[in-house]
């Protein structure tokens, strides 16, 4: 059932227009809001009980349905729940039209353009930015966020739906990655005062989340990429000083299509500087990892079936 939901999921999520997910955003949002505004006092067992409510009870209450989906109708009504939960989670479109705009920037050889959408997606002022660095800086953006919005969200949904808890993993990853960005924006932006203890919360939780779904993709790039070069990349990597979620995934990639990105320039192997056709070449990688987690997934639903 995860299989035919994931797929069901994923052609509904390509074919929506840009503007049909901001329902949801708004949603997440005024919740979170709400939830700051009534717990949040600054200490440090406010940030989690913040954390918790914020993020572990929406997930709760998704498992709820799905469990209650199951004893009311049966399995079609929690199929639907599954589509519906990953279809709200799930986020190609999210990141994908940024890096389609940069890219035909710089294949028009217009770099102010590809640095000004570069900005707007990133937020981050990059004036005078050199095309090597735009590139680089499209790579790791594409690589991370299709790793949060896609391939992080199927690595937590089907351990837990493995395990009997439908959507609940797809919630509580996207909730998880969602809340370590939006309450230090509301900061920044001044929007609403958030404390110290509640960023702080937020920002170790999903230091943990991502652990086990950053390695997991990771590897994925690495099977369907360069598989040496990515696991080599990975291992310098890991013998660094600073080590994060993040620059696993950026280390495997940088080997996974031969590119230097990230760290990979001081701790890593001796690989080229970005170019136009890494930008192709990484469009490639993450189709790559969506097609391998698709059969992986047909495969242990037909075992499951047949068993």
């Amino acid at each position: 059932m995860s299989f035919f939901a994931i797929l069901m999921a994923l052609l509904l999520e390509q074919a929506r227009p840009l503007t049909t997910g901001n329902w949801v955003h708004a949603a997440l949002r005024s919740w979170l809001r709400w939830v700051l505004r009534l717990v949040d006092a600054g200490q440090t067992r406010h940030g989690w009980l913040v954390w918790v409510l914020g993020v572990v009870l929406p997930s709760v209450l998704a498992l709820a349905l799905y469990w209650l989906a199951i004893w009311l109708v049966g399995w079609p009504l929690a199929m639907l729940l599954n589509v519906f939960f990953l279809y709200a989670t799930l986020g190609f479109r999210q990141f994908s039209h940024h890096f389609t705009e940069v890219r035909d920037a710089l294949e028009a050889g217009d770099e102010a353009l590809a640095r000004d959408h570069l900005s707007r997606w990133q937020h981050l002022e990059l004036q005078d930015l050199p095309k090597g660095e735009i590139i680089r800086q499209v790579l790791e953006s594409s690589v991370l966020a299709a790793h949060r919005h896609v391939f992080g969200v199927l690595s937590w949904f089907s351990i837990l739906a493995a395990l009997g808890l439908g959507p609940a993993g797809a919630v509580f990853y996207r909730l998880s990655e969602f809340v370590q960005r939006y309450w230090p924006h509301l900061v920044q932006t001044h929007q609403q005062a958030v404390s110290e203890a509640a960023c702080q919360a937020a920002a170790t939780a999903w230091a943990y989340v991502d652990w086990l779904p950053a390695r997991i993709t990771a590897v994925c790039f690495a099977v369907v990429g360069s598989f040496e070069e990515a696991i080599d990349s990975w291992r310098q990597y890991a013998a660094g000083q600073e080590r994060t979620n993040d620059g696993v995934i950026i280390a495997a990639t940088s080997g996974a299509v031969n590119v230097r990105l990230g760290m990979t320039g001081d701790n890593g192997p001796s690989l080229p500087n970005p170019e136009m056709g890494h930008l192709r070449s990484v469009v490639g990688l993450v189709w790559r990892s969506v097609v391998s987690w698709m059969v992986l997934l047909a495969l242990l639903t037909l075992a499951r079936l047949l068993g």
